[in-house]
C-alpha cells in the first residue's frame, strides 16, 4: 500500500496531478486543500495517500496535504454510500471545521450544498460518524469535543481550532499554539503550523 508520495510533480490539474517517482509517474486524485498546497510542475511535490484498491481494477491514489485530511477521508469512507470520490468532493467543498460541526448539528442544509451529496447520505452522515467525531445525541456537540461557542477564538484561529478537534486532539492539547499563528496564512497552512508546534513541545 503506497502511504505517500514524494517526486517531481509533473501535471497539476484541479482534480488530480501527475507525480513521478523513480522513473514511474503516479495519477492521483486530489482535494482542494491538497491542490492550493502543491508547487508549479517542475518543483518537488510530497502528499499523503490513501490507496484504494478495486476489485477487478487498478489501485487508485487519493492524495492529501497532510495525513490528518487523509484521516478525516477514511473516516467519511465508513458512511454507507460514500465512495472516495465524494468523500473528495466533501473534504473540497467545505472546511474540515465547518464539516464536523454540519454532521455534529445534521445540518443537512449544509452538507447537500457539497456537490454529490444528497439528502440521504447527508442525514447518514450525521448518524454514522456522530459516535466517531465524538458528537452527542439530539445533534448537540459533546463538551470533550466541541468547546463551548465562547471559548472558540475568532477567525482563522477559531477554524484551526476545529479543525484540530475533528481530528482528535483536545483544547488542552493545542490552545496554547494558537496566539502565536498568523491569522495572515491561509487556514490549511496554520492548521499545519500548530501540529508542527503541537510536536515540538
Amino acid at each position: 500500500m503506497i502511504a505517500s508520495l514524494r517526486g517531481t510533480l509533473l501535471e497539476k490539474n484541479p482534480d488530480t496531478v501527475v507525480i513521478e517517482a523513480a522513473g514511474v509517474g503516479y495519477a492521483v486524485t486530489i482535494t482542494g486543500a491538497a491542490q492550493r498546497a502543491l508547487p508549479a510542475p517542475g518543483a518537488e511535490a510530497r502528499l499523503f495517500i490513501h490507496t484504494h484498491a478495486v476489485q477487478d481494477g487498478p489501485l487508485q491514489l487519493y492524495g492529501f496535504a497532510d495525513s490528518e485530511e487523509r484521516r478525516m477521508f477514511e473516516t467519511l469512507l465508513t458512511v454507507q454510500g460514500v465512495g472516495p470520490k465524494v468523500a473528495v468532493a466533501i473534504l473540497s467543498g467545505l472546511p474540515i471545521a465547518e464539516l464536523v460541526r454540519a454532521i455534529g448539528a445534521a445540518d443537512v442544509t449544509t452538507l447537500t450544498k457539497i456537490r454529490g451529496v444528497g439528502r440521504k447520505t447527508a442525514e447518514r452522515m450525521a448518524v454514522e460518524l456522530r459516535d466517531k467525531i465524538g458528537v452527542a445525541g439530539a445533534g448537540r456537540p459533546s463538551s470533550s469535543f466541541f468547546p463551548l461557542a465562547s471559548s472558540v477564538p475568532p477567525g482563522r484561529r477559531g477554524e484551526v481550532y476545529g479543525a484540530l478537534q475533528a481530528l482528535g486532539y483536545r483544547p488542552n492539547e493545542f490552545e496554547s499554539v494558537l496566539s502565536d499563528l498568523d491569522e495572515s496564512k491561509p487556514t490549511p497552512d496554520l492548521i499545519k503550523e500548530a501540529l508542527a508546534a503541537m510536536r515540538r513541545k
